[in-house]
């Protein structure tokens, strides 16, 4: 299975990305999860980069489902034949190893078949029981002296993998039956196709020969005199010698089949990235119970699963940072096993746990301090990156201790992971506002989507999206096309509202563009300047003014 995660929300912003970081590291350092992963389940912005990179670190691991794959509970190590392989190797692998299912597989790993054990039967036992077929073995001379180990002494196997059909003749009756059944073949056509099978009968090695059969096999380690071979060497006859009695060749005989022509190649194989419970349900009904599990975008093998494996399958493992209900999380959140949660948002309601967890949420600016706290109280030091890391989410989140949300715990925790991390906390927040304004440089979608956040209010749907800036000077000439963004997304997304904020880091105030249903968008607390927009002096904080705000105005529409 995949190591623990911690993780934020989606279109995550600094202070979820940087959380997801700090967390992890406490948990490696208190060994409460060794192998604890930041992670993150969107794109980062270019502020967040630009705290990355000054701190030394990559962005986090890119997840974008947290449902167990197929490719993660596979059995690497996988059983497999040749279409080539006789029933005999086949056989010895599949009772060495346990199973009654392996994948047929070409040299090039690709998956042609499946063979089962009841499949191996139709090697064994012909379909038709009467006449000569009974008595045929569609098989090659070099597979059959390497089932029975023989050695050879007449003429040469030209074709060593040329399968031909082989008519079985045990020399064990009178010189005259054998003598007449070999006429017969001869008047049929046939006898260029018999085996004959017989032990230490020279006469019968010799008719075999001397008749035309293909070839003639010498069982119970009699000799060969040099006049039979020499005979057998001069028309053109196969020769071989084996050690087993005559009974126990001509049952082994029927194992030097190849299995190409009973493995079954209608089968049905997944994909490596399938969520197991989705192919749980679709295999349910399935009449098979080994699913090769395939690579993507190529024919090649990864592993096998069976049945059983889909019966409640181990389950990812998650921290959530920054969030604390499924509409943020990380897609299939809902199947996978919740250990922690750390936020400084409202409770939306939805989130479970199969398990008791831990759970942390305070009033506090940033969640960033909540873990620089973890590290405080645990007399634990975080490296100076994590630290840098951390402070990068403070200054974010309470717009560097000027946001209405910044409490007295984010300034001290703010002044100890500065002096940590050996920088300027003041400098440090003007380098990260200055860093590359989506106004001026962003695509409608990076605008709208870099921070944007769900909400489930009042029986609305709602998208909150909010970016900061230096100041508004570029928002004027963008505002009709951020406005058609807006627009597209509440109608793609099917919300009921959309938001954008623009917030003024310097001024402390935002421009709120706002879509959505006449009566609530004119409840909104704020200088309207026209339709859909917005002034708001003093607004920064989309968890403590603008989000409260647009719930305020729902509810005021209902209630007239």
């Amino acid at each position: 299975m995949e190591p623990f995660y911690v993780i934020g929300h989606k279109n995550p912003d600094t202070d979820a990305v940087c959380s997801a970081i700090g967390h992890a590291a406490l948990l490696r350092a208190c060994g409460d999860e060794p192998e604890a992963i930041a992670a993150r389940c969107g794109e980062v912005s270019q502020r967040t980069k630009w705290v990355l990179e000054k701190a030394g670190f990559d962005a986090p691991l890119l997840l974008t489902d947290a449902r167990t794959t197929v490719g993660m509970i596979c059995k690497r190590k996988v059983i497999q034949v040749c279409p080539s392989d006789t029933f005999l190797t086949a056989y010895n692998r599949m009772l060495d190893a346990g199973v009654r299912c392996v994948p047929v597989t070409n040299n090039d790993g690709s998956v042609v078949g499946m063979l089962q054990y009841i499949n191996l039967l139709k090697l064994l036992l012909p379909e038709n029981t009467e006449g000569i077929s009974v008595r045929t073995v569609h098989a090659s001379l070099n597979n059959l002296a390497a089932t029975l180990d023989a050695e050879s002494h007449g003429a040469p196997i030209c074709d060593e993998d040329e399968e031909e059909d082989l008519i079985l003749l045990v020399g064990a009756s009178s010189q005259e039956t054998v003598t007449q059944r070999l006429d017969q073949a001869t008047a049929d056509g046939n006898v260029s196709q018999f085996l004959v099978i017989c032990g230490d009968r020279p006469i019968i090695q010799r008719l075999a020969i001397e008749k035309g059969a293909r070839a003639l096999l010498v069982t119970g380690k009699n000799k060969i005199s040099k006049e039979i071979k020499d005979f057998a060497i001069s028309k053109g006859t196969v020769l071989l010698g084996c050690r087993q009695d005559t009974a126990s060749a001509n049952t082994l005989i029927r194992c030097s089949r190849t299995i190409r022509h009973v493995m079954e190649t209608s089968f049905i194989s997944v994909a490596e990235h399938e969520p197991v419970s989705k192919i749980g349900r679709q295999l349910v009904a399935v009449d098979q119970d080994l699913f090769p599990v395939m690579d993507i975008g190529s024919t090649k093998m990864l592993g096998v699963i069976v049945k059983s494996d889909l019966v409640d399958p181990p389950r990812l493992r998650f921290a959530l940072v920054d969030h604390n209900e499924y509409a943020q999380a990380i897609s299939g959140i809902e199947e996978a096993t919740i250990t922690e949660v750390i936020d400084h948002h409202r409770l939306s309601g939805d989130l479970v746990s199969r398990e008791p967890i831990r759970y942390l949420n305070e009033p506090v600016g940033s969640t960033c301090t909540l873990v620089a706290r973890k590290f405080f109280h645990r007399d634990l030091i975080p490296a100076p990156s994590v630290a840098l890391c951390l402070c990068g989410g403070i200054v974010s989140d309470t717009l560097c201790l000027t946001s209405p949300t910044t409490t007295k715990l984010d300034q001290k925790m703010l002044t100890w992971l500065s002096g940590v991390a050996r920088v300027d906390a003041k400098e440090f927040a003007e380098e990260f506002f200055a860093v590359g304004s989506l106004i001026a440089n962003g695509t409608s979608d990076e605008i709208i989507h870099s921070d944007r956040k769900e909400f489930n209010e009042g029986g609305m749907f709602i998208s909150i999206s909010q970016v900061e800036e230096r100041d508004l000077h570029g928002f004027e000439a963008r505002r009709e096309e951020l406005e058609g963004a807006l627009r597209a997304l509440q109608y793609d997304k099917g919300y009921d509202i959309a938001v954008l904020v623009i917030t003024d880091v310097a001024l402390l105030k935002s421009m709120v563009l706002a879509v959505g249903p006449e009566n609530v968008i004119a409840a909104l607390p704020f200088t309207r300047i026209d339709e859909t927009l917005y002034l708001a002096p003093g607004v920064v904080s989309r968890k403590r003014q603008i989000f409260p705000a647009v719930s305020d105005a729902i509810e005021h529409a209902t209630a007239l």
